[in-house]
């Protein structure tokens, strides 16, 4: 993600067999990780060698922000010294991480003074991450510059484990250091280091011939005689074997004695009680010399159940042809310390093993709370995920029910005051002979009809972006320029009224088998509206235009569309085709003129029921203006409340105002 974006990453992690999210302390398989690499380097079009090593310079940056730069810097004085010292850092992680599958690492000095990496791991094909590593490491902690070319890949016959064995030469040029500290491996200006040496007899080695004025060399001193008997040296170190070139056991310290009593039987050989695990290598003395300054794990062959594991450091004794194998028992917490039967009695006071046990008893019971508070995290996280899809379900309900800005203010806890809109186009229509229908037919036949036909009216709802305010029975009203204003809410309304028309033809009346006819009345004038109710709230229009919508359609014809004059008005110059109907008495109106609306000429029928492919928009003039509205959570409009008490205009209105929790009478 920080390389490639988040993008990148949503694309890999949509492959089959990737989890969502992945926790610190679970263990994936190996089989996962290449196939990320394969298809990382498909995706972005780079080899598995450079994303591996990009790969590897991130992995030791990321282990500098999780916490271990100090302890990263303080491995070595220079970069031999410090992957001589990984395996060690493997050792330690280990007993937090009891899972964790490190690769082995080993440097080789040859006698011309070049420096050899030997990589070892059976995790196969992630080898091009060492080079990654190696280089930032070298740069950041260093101050040199490192290139790595492989010189050998092989299957290492000395080890038993970690099949592959990838031999790397290290080439390392060395910055100016302001730090004082003397830079990288040094490796054309040290005196090569060969053969099996102590460490205390390589520290002439490491001192530059052109230095050697400027600093102090250190020569240890020896007695001529060891000041300390077998029974003292075998107390003091309780845990310790000594054993030949050919195995065989010479010494033991006591607790090792009292683990397994028959270690000092005649003849037997470590190999017999023991298995090395760390470094994986076969058990004789040849494979051990070469591994020396890593640290051994070796586990008893004892019991299964109960084996005794014991790490420390491999030291041979070329005076006397032995190894002395110094160490401790190897253990993670108190519990293992009791499965294996020791107390903390059985270490050495000196033996840094007591406090390592009572410390990572600590942090393993940290690191089960940060894994529990992880996983909580993640099944907050998918539940959040759940959450906002069945919100937004709840939301699409609710904004069918109520327009989008006055359902989030209602959601807010706001109270939604009443408003006045000057002038809008409310629709009416009805099914006729629909009482004969309902007469002859069972009522699941008529709940069907409905709902072919008011599916196909709310699709021609969003095509023409009108307002469905209410079906009541067989009524459908829908209107325009409300709750948004708009300029072309009578043109709006006009087409969605001839595309009804047309969809009605589709539905199928249940009693004869013949299409549906139905009767269509539309009025243009101002109307009051607000929420109403609270605890089914309800979207509510007011005022004589709603009782005059009503009054077109139940007086107009079947399949004809009714307009009133002020709607006439506004269409007569839009292109439409209306017919004059004449004056015609109107209950509570008195005598009207009104219209029949015949079709609009300027767009086609495929247009009007939203069929038509990259068809052009009906209603561009005021595009921009309803998309400025929209946004807007309460219309430009003059606000009154719903309770008013305003007597009604006897010059306008005859009969009450229409409110949709009624029917319209007839």
């Amino acid at each position: 993600m920080e390389k490639f974006g988040q993008e990148t990453w949503d694309k890999l992690s949509s492959l089959p067999g990737v989890p969502d999210s992945f926790m610190t302390y679970t263990v994936y398989d190996d089989v996962l990780t290449v196939s990320l690499v394969q298809e990382a380097s498909s995706l972005l079009d780079v080899s598995a060698e450079v994303l591996l090593k990009l790969f590897g310079e991130h992995f030791f940056a990321f282990c500098k922000k999780a916490g271990y730069d100090t302890m990263l810097r303080t491995l070595g004085g220079n970069l031999t010294e410090f992957i001589g010292n990984l395996d060690s850092l493997h050792s330690y992680l280990a007993l937090s991480y009891e899972q964790m599958n490190a690769p082995s690492f080993r440097v080789e000095m040859t006698d011309d003074g070049k420096m050899l990496l030997h990589y070892y791991s059976d995790r196969k094909g992630l080898y091009h991450i060492v080079p990654g590593i190696m280089e930032a490491v070298a740069k950041d902690i260093f101050d040199s510059e490192v290139t790595m070319t492989i010189v050998n890949q092989s299957e290492e016959d000395e080890r038993t484990g970690k099949k592959e064995h990838v031999v790397f030469l290290v080439k390392q040029t060395n910055h100016v250091n302001h730090r004082g500290a003397l830079p990288g491996t040094m490796m054309e200006r040290y005196v090569p280091l060969t053969g099996e040496k102590h460490r205390l007899d390589l520290t002439g080695a490491v001192v530059p011939s052109d230095q050697e004025s400027l600093l102090c060399t250190f020569s240890p001193c020896y007695p001529n005689k060891l000041w300390v008997d077998e029974k003292a040296f075998c107390n003091a170190f309780p845990f310790h074997i000594v054993f030949d070139d050919n195995l065989k056991v010479m010494q033991t310290g006591v607790n090792i004695q009292k683990f397994l009593p028959g270690l000092h039987a005649r003849d037997l050989t470590v190999d017999q009680h023991f298995t090395i695990i760390h470094p994986q290598v076969t058990f004789t003395i040849e494979s051990i010399r070469k591994f020396v300054n890593s640290q051994f794990v070796l586990k008893s062959n004892k019991d299964k159940h109960s084996s005794l594991k014991l790490r420390g450091q491999m030291l041979w004794m070329e005076s006397l042809g032995c190894m002395l194998y110094l160490c401790s028992p190897k253990l993670r917490s108190l519990q293992e310390l009791q499965d294996v039967g020791l107390h903390l009695a059985d270490l050495a006071q000196h033996d840094v093993t007591r406090d390592l046990v009572l410390l990572n008893q600590q942090r393993l019971a940290e690191m089960e709370l940060t894994n529990q508070l992880e996983r909580k995290k993640e099944e907050l996280r998918v539940l959040s995920r759940h959450l906002e899809a069945e919100k937004e379900k709840t939301d699409t309900l609710l904004y069918a029910m109520l327009p989008r800005h006055i359902a989030n203010q209602l959601k807010d806890g706001k109270s939604i005051e009443a408003g006045e809109f000057e002038v809008c186009t409310i629709l009416f229509s009805d099914v006729v002979t629909f009482t004969d229908i309902c007469a002859a037919c069972e009522p699941i036949h008529i709940v069907h009809m409905l709902n072919s036909m008011y599916s196909k009216f709310d699709r021609l709802t969003s095509i023409h972006d009108i307002y469905k305010v209410e079906t009541i029975g067989d009524a459908y009203m829908v209107v325009g320029g409300v709750p948004v204003p708009m300029v072309t809410h009578a043109h709006r309304v006009a087409n969605f009224a001839l595309g009804m028309r047309i969809a009605a033809r589709e539905v199928t009346n249940p009693v004869t088998g013949t299409p549906i006819q139905i009767r269509v009345g539309l009025h243009t004038g101002p109307v009051l509206a607000g929420v109403v109710g609270e605890k089914m709230p309800r979207y509510c229009l007011f005022g004589d235009t709603v009782n005059t919508a009503s009054r077109m359609e139940s007086h107009g014809l079947p399949d004809h569309i009714h307009l009133s004059t002020s709607t006439y008005s506004i269409l007569k110059d839009a292109g439409f085709n209306i017919q004059e109907r004449g004056p015609i008495e109107v209950k509570g109106k008195g005598l009207m003129t009104t219209y029949f609306l015949l079709g609009n000429p300027l767009v086609s029928e495929e247009c009007i029921m939203g069929r038509e492919v990259g068809g052009t928009c009906l209603y561009g003039e005021d595009l921009q203006l309803h998309r400025r509205t929209e946004s807007v959570k309460e219309p430009d409009v003059r606000t009154d409340t719903v309770g008013r008490d305003t007597p009604p205009d006897p010059s306008r209105e005859s009969t009450p105002p229409l409110c949709l929790g009624h029917q319209p009478s007839i």
